[in-house]
């Protein structure tokens, strides 16, 4: 009886082992999860708690704030249950009632039971924060949380990724990430009146907070067709590559979530972006050099830029980005563009690449008809052709930031 009763004990005691381990390995790849949902990124205010809330997220229609998710049971979500974190998750449908699509449960949707609850159980370790958060800052008739069953059936495909027979597993995997967690979309594909994604333009490009998030499809001349899948693999780990630098929301994507993903992970993105058609059909021709926006561009250019991205438009890699044959520098909006020349910019520093170069502001040195003369010359020269820049877009644009400051 006492050898029997030693071994039911020696039983149970592996039989908990196993069952730590298997919820040590489900939190550590909730943790990953989390990782490449990028979650801290709206639910962290500035020098708050992580997960905690308080991030303020402008919207076209109003301000919205990253809730609570830490598993504090009065101000978090340690008061729902899993089916509860599931359905917010993948349906948009929380406790409170309807989220907006600020949170991407559209892209949601396309993540699998079993990925979302390793999240569930990794948040679930963390320290419950008491923080209570008024998320909906939206007027009215924002306001209404109920309006949104009718944006759902105008917007919303529910539905799990399923896998394309026809695609290799590397590709598949790809897929599952861009358009599930790393909800890619939410930035880089444009939106409708209504917020909702252009499908037939997906990841094509999109003004978001004063910033074009580019074009990531294989367009040769706007995307990502000129790159390797190696390029974008680098890109993503580093923030650099022999292209471009990374900078202002794309910089924090990399540092809080690209730059820990694993090199599997990062192919298999590449390898999907790669694939992705780009729905360019017609090519631009460039400004006449001889166009008095083009010999005025080319004076400030080589006064003002000269010495970082050189006479020929080459910069130096990783230091000063290339702006001859750039996809950014020849985006069908030049957003970007002008935010940088009149804000400069930090580009990203990772544990790969820790030296983050930046650009001065040169808003208080250029007007509005030379910044736009600059950015006409830059996407019209060493190969490059782009729509030209006008001085309206950067009155407007200047005007913009100085309101938000």
């Amino acid at each position: 009886m006492k050898k029997l009763c030693t071994w039911t004990i020696a039983a149970l005691t592996v039989s908990a082992a196993w069952a730590q381990a298997a919820d040590f390995e489900t939190i550590e790849r909730g943790r990953y999860l989390a990782t490449v949902g990028d979650c801290v990124a709206c639910h962290t205010a500035p020098g708050g708690k992580p997960y905690a809330g308080g991030l303020a997220l402008e919207t076209p229609f109003g301000k919205l704030v990253g809730p609570n998710i830490t598993p504090d049971r009065e101000t978090g979500i340690g008061a729902w249950t899993d089916n509860q974190f599931v359905q917010a998750m993948r349906e948009g449908i929380a406790p409170r009632g309807h989220l907006y699509p600020a949170m991407p449960y559209p892209a949601f949707a396309k993540v699998n039971r079993e990925d979302i609850l390793a999240i569930r159980a990794f948040l679930n370790t963390l320290e419950p924060v008491k923080n209570a958060i008024e998320p909906n800052q939206l007027p009215f008739p924002f306001s209404i949380r109920a309006s949104m069953l009718a944006w759902n059936v105008l917007n919303f495909t529910p539905g799990e990724f399923k896998p394309d027979p026809g695609k290799s597993a590397e590709w598949n995997r790809g897929a599952y990430l861009v358009e599930g967690l790393g909800h890619c979309g939410a930035c880089h594909t444009p939106k409708t009146i209504l917020g909702g994604d252009k499908n037939n333009d997906a990841l094509q490009g999109a003004v978001l907070q004063s910033w074009f998030a580019p074009n990531i499809t294989d367009a040769m001349h706007k995307g990502l067709g000129g790159w390797s899948q190696e390029d974008i693999v680098q890109y993503l780990k580093t923030g650099a590559n022999r292209f471009t630098i990374a900078s202002g929301p794309m910089a924090e994507a990399i540092t809080n979530s690209t730059s820990k993903l694993s090199d599997e992970d990062l192919t298999a993105i590449a390898t999907y972006l790669k694939n992705m058609p780009s729905g360019e059909n017609t090519a631009l021709v460039p400004v006449a050099a001889e166009d008095k926006r083009m010999v005025a561009g080319q004076a400030i250019y080589r006064d003002s830029c000269n010495a970082c991205h050189r006479d020929s438009g080459a910069g130096i890699p990783r230091l000063f980005p290339t702006l001859a044959g750039s996809a950014v520098v020849q985006s069908g909006n030049p957003t970007t563009l002008i935010r940088i020349v009149l804000e400069g910019t930090q580009g990203v520093a990772t544990a790969a690449a820790p030296t983050g170069p930046a650009m001065p502001s040169f808003a208080w040195r250029f007007n509005d008809d030379e910044v736009a003369s600059l950015l006409t010359y830059v996407r019209n020269s060493w190969g490059n052709a782009a729509a030209p820049v006008s001085a309206a877009d950067v009155k407007k644009l200047r005007e913009s930031l100085a309101h938000a400051d």
